[in-house]
């Protein structure tokens, strides 16, 4: 059932959520009205939650951190991200092995937590994630060494990506560049691969059944929760109009306009 974008969405019984950020808990660097108050409501429920990003710049910490600042009081411990879900999609795949990376510290720590080491000799795999200084030589080198055998891994297929000057390339951009130059197509860790969604779940210690995803994209957060079996509840806050989900041929259970129109 497809609720009204009007209504107020109040849940029947305690559910866990996983909650996409950029669109629904943030524009930029500001708060959407209502995103500290529906926080609040899920810690006065007892409800588990996480922060689910596809962008691996920034650490838990970090990012925590950042939001804080802005006036969303969140732990770092609420937060994952897609060089998590590479991290331990590396780790389960080949423990204690090796990486050639591009990307900054979210992506790194996320890989040495991870027990793994970064090196340009013969690496297992290229990571490629986010970066707001790609560079032509490790570009070239990522070429080499996949040319060379080693796997080819990018943290999520977003090909572009907001910043306070504008929109700009990002790892789905930038792994299409390696591709057409080694013939070699990435696996893709983030939204809207399940295995994003279960790396989250397991984290937090809960099941499909009982957790919703929300989002503001329908082509990546509504997506990745209807594969995994999660409820989807899309958000009228960010980039996806109510005229535009009739375009796509899975609908989200629940549409609202914004997090302060959910009562968990």
């Amino acid at each position: 059932m497809i609720k009204p974008a009007a209504s107020l969405l109040k849940m029947d019984k305690l559910k866990n959520f996983l909650i996409d950020m950029d669109g629904v808990l943030v524009s930029g660097n500001t708060l959407i009205p209502g995103a500290e108050r529906f926080i609040q409501r899920l810690r006065q429920r007892g409800a588990k939650f996480l922060l689910l990003t596809n962008n691996p710049r920034h650490t838990p910490r970090d990012l925590a951190f950042k939001l804080q600042n802005i006036g969303l009081d969140i732990d770092s411990t609420n937060i994952f991200n897609s060089a998590m879900a590479t991290a331990h999609f590396l780790q389960a795949q080949r423990p204690g092995g090796t990486a050639f990376v591009i990307g900054e510290s979210g992506l790194t720590s996320a890989l040495h937590d991870a027990g793994y080491i970064i090196t340009e000799h013969h690496p297992d795999y290229v990571v490629l994630g986010e970066t707001l200084n790609y560079s032509f030589d490790q570009l070239s080198k990522a070429v080499q060494l996949i040319l060379a055998g080693s796997r080819f891994i990018a943290t999520n297929p977003d090909a572009t990506g907001p910043t306070e000057s504008g929109i700009v390339p990002a790892c789905g951009a930038m792994a299409a560049l390696i591709e057409k130059a080694t013939g070699t197509a990435p696996f893709f860790i983030g939204k809207p691969n399940p295995l994003m969604m279960r790396s989250a779940m397991n984290y937090l210690g809960v099941h499909s059944e009982d957790t919703f995803m929300v989002g503001d994209r329908m082509d990546t957060d509504m997506i990745a929760g209807v594969q995994s079996g999660l409820g989807t509840i899309l958000v009228l806050s960010g980039v996806t109009k109510l005229e535009n989900v009739n375009r796509f041929p899975y609908r989200p259970n629940y549409i609202v306009n914004s997090v302060a129109d959910i009562e968990p």
